[in-house]
């Protein structure tokens, strides 16, 4: 099973894919066992559904992986999945008008992994750095259990970013992308049941990421575009097509998530008081980043990329 260059795509050998069952296989058998076990433990019907909907994200990519599915029944399934864990978190904790937010959020952290797993090692440093960041969230407020979860969803993002940094001798796939913003996203809430106030660090943490795919998914669908499909206007997409060299490229994220995010997490993280200022500061910012880097971007003639409607 490879992945063939293409005109939307970023890479120039065709590389095989799929390799994201490896993070499933490690993160399976223990996220649930730290969740279950090491105290203070989660209840069992959040640790079973987590892991439940886990596997219905990992079967749904890897069945997309070898045969391509239509848009509808693999946005059910997540969305099935998504629902199901969201209503254990609820059962005791929040009440049920957060459901829609939480299934909208999940779905949205699903997908967005998906579409940002474009160049070489980009998605497994971010797994990487943002599940490495909720475990010492975790563990300053008490949550043992949940801080030995996140590590685990780090330490299989670094075992696969291993094969997959530049250059890349085996792609992640759907079954690993979805997989992985499924499990971010499920973390950053059971963060959010904690304390409420937990939530403002999390989204910082997720910045790079949510900013760049969602105002990408917002530049197409308000110019038009058929914004379901493939494509590369995403910044990182940008970036490799203007002539650097996918290692670059990851550089870019590394720097915004260890000079921008890292600070304004730890600082919304100290102040409580100020971590939704810090939030919508950081995405403020964000916004502004992506816009100015990626009117350069296009602007810039250097190399002379031919610009791709679809």
């Amino acid at each position: 099973m490879f992945d063939q260059p293409g005109q939307r795509r970023s890479h120039k050998l065709p590389t095989p894919r799929g390799g994201g069952i490896g993070i499933i296989a490690a993160a399976l058998p223990t996220v649930p066992a730290c969740l279950a076990y090491v105290q203070p433990s989660w209840t069992l019907h959040i640790t079973v559904t987590l892991l439940v909907a886990t596997v219905l994200v990992a079967l749904i990519g890897w069945w997309d992986d070898h045969s391509s599915l239509p848009v509808l029944p693999r946005f059910g399934v997540q969305v099935l999945a998504v629902a199901f864990f969201s209503v254990a978190l609820l059962i005791h904790g929040q009440g049920w008008f957060w459901l829609p937010l939480l299934v909208l959020a999940g779905a949205w952290s699903i997908n967005l992994h998906n579409f940002m797993d474009g160049i070489d090692g980009l998605l497994a440093q971010q797994g990487i750095f943002v599940a490495c960041g909720l475990a010492v969230l975790a563990w300053c407020v008490g949550q043992v259990a949940l801080a030995g979860a996140s590590a685990c969803v780090a330490a299989a993002c670094l075992g696969f970013w291993c094969y997959n940094r530049p250059p890349a001798r085996i792609f992640m796939g759907d079954v690993g992308s979805g997989s992985v913003g499924l499990l971010i996203f499920a973390l950053s809430a059971m963060l959010w049941r904690v304390d409420e106030r937990l939530l403002w660090p999390a989204l910082i943490l997720s910045s790079a990421f949510v900013t760049d795919a969602s105002l990408t998914l917002l530049n197409r669908m308000l110019r038009g575009r058929r914004w379901y499909t493939a494509h590369r206007e995403h910044l990182y997409q940008w970036i490799v097509r203007r002539g650097c060299t996918h290692a670059a490229g990851s550089a870019w994220y590394v720097g915004w998530n260890l000079l921008v995010a890292a600070p304004l997490t730890a600082m919304a993280f100290k102040r409580p008081g100020m971590g939704l200022v810090a939030c919508i500061v950081t995405y403020a910012i964000a916004a502004i980043v992506w816009l100015l880097a990626k009117r350069r971007l296009i602007r810039r003639d250097r190399y002379k990329v031919r610009y791709v409607h679809t």
